[in-house]
């Protein structure tokens, strides 16, 4: 039997697997284990310096790089993502094992500035970066970080063209893969790891309209402010806003509406018991970007999903969600919503267990991988 061993690069500790990048990393990885890869994890991190008993239940040895936060590298050629993404250790590291090496995001590709590798060399495509960026100026508030967004997407337009230096490019959604299509022949859509396995079974009603997300992050700050303005004009409904973060922001916004609340995300349990009550999942994104997983997790823990087009590109999973593109269609649908009964429908099972089928998807790495070597 082909021996399967795989170094796997991340720009973040992907556990807890708490929001959108770490999640598709997370579970990437335990769907990859799953098929008998034996895989070696290095992960940067700045805060998440500790390695849980999941993850090394799911790795041969996990391996810790301290970001760089040198303030001079704002001056560097390359974007500050990926220049602060380097320890000489890596090297070192990866050269212990003769294995191919698959990169998450080319955030963490620093160290192919730095050394040349013989291994052959894998792209997991998160975002289209220099469009993210451009985004996340756009909605920042703060004036200094709407710079620094702005150059940092600007030195993206020319690293993306490193895409074409992989052996093969794994786009997470159908925007990046179409984008990655400009730059290089091999890539290949692999939609975004997420760690369910079934749909959950749920009562014809839930009790109100549900949004999360990470409210450091200026396009969900937008939403969610957005969010509180279509609400505004339907004082008959609530509308929880959940996070581990921005409390402040939000009960400031709502204080003269009595139907919207701020809850504070405890664990995952919670925010599964937060999803489990939710009668209508309130999405919406300022900027193009694919696919985002909380969609995902929406429409398999819980029941109606409102999104607008920013959210999905996959046409399978669009087709399970409402649409609306602007605050009277949110209005609008919400109180259709509101009161419809839920029935989850043998359609929406096919498409979830098909197309975001975490082992199959894995499977479809795995094919690339061993027909290279």
């Amino acid at each position: 039997m082909q021996k399967k061993e795989l170094h796997i690069v991340s720009f973040e500790n992907p556990f807890p697997p708490d929001f959108g990048g770490v999640i598709d990393v997370y579970y990437k990885v335990k769907a990859l284990h799953s098929l008998g890869f034996t895989i070696y994890l290095h992960c940067y991190y700045e805060d998440r310096c500790e390695v849980s008993s999941s993850l090394k239940a799911i790795t041969e040895k996990v391996y810790l790089y301290k970001k760089n936060k040198n303030p001079f590298f704002v001056f560097s050629k390359y974007p500050l993502p990926v220049v602060c993404r380097f320890d000489k250790s890596l090297i070192e590291n990866i050269k212990k094992h003769d294995a191919p090496i698959l990169f998450e995001g080319l955030h963490s590709t620093m160290i192919l500035r730095k050394a040349e590798l013989d291994n052959k060399k894998y792209l997991r495509l998160h975002n289209i970066e220099s469009n993210f960026y451009f985004g996340m100026s756009k909605s920042e508030t703060n004036l200094v970080k709407k710079i620094v967004y702005y150059f940092v997407a600007q030195k993206y337009l020319d690293y993306q063209k490193t895409i074409a230096d992989f052996d093969c490019t794994f786009a997470l959604s159908r925007y990046e893969f179409d984008e990655a299509k400009k730059i290089t022949k091999s890539c290949v859509y692999v939609p975004v790891f997420h760690g369910n396995e079934s749909s959950k079974e749920l009562s014809e009603f839930g009790n109100y309209a549900f949004y999360h997300g990470d409210l450091r992050l200026s396009d969900n700050k937008r939403a969610a402010l957005f969010l509180i303005e279509v609400f505004r004009e339907i004082p008959d409904y609530n509308l929880i806003i959940a996070s581990s973060n921005g409390k402040d922001l939000i009960e400031a916004k709502s204080k003269t509406l009595s139907n919207v609340k701020f809850v504070e995300i405890e664990s995952e349990n919670h925010l599964d018991e937060l999803f489990a009550n939710a009668h209508i999942n309130t999405m919406l994104s300022f900027q193009e970007s694919g696919t985002k997983l909380k969609v995902i997790n929406s429409l398999f823990k819980s029941r109606f999903c409102l999104i607008n087009k920013h959210m999905v590109d996959d046409e399978n999973v669009l087709s399970l969600c409402e649409i609306a593109e602007n605050k009277q269609d949110f209005i609008d649908k919400v109180n259709v919503l509101k009161t419809k009964p839920y029935n989850q429908n043998e359609i929406r099972k096919k498409v979830l267990m098909n197309v975001l089928n975490d082992k199959e998807n894995a499977k479809r790495i795995e094919e690339k991988i061993i027909f290279d070597q």
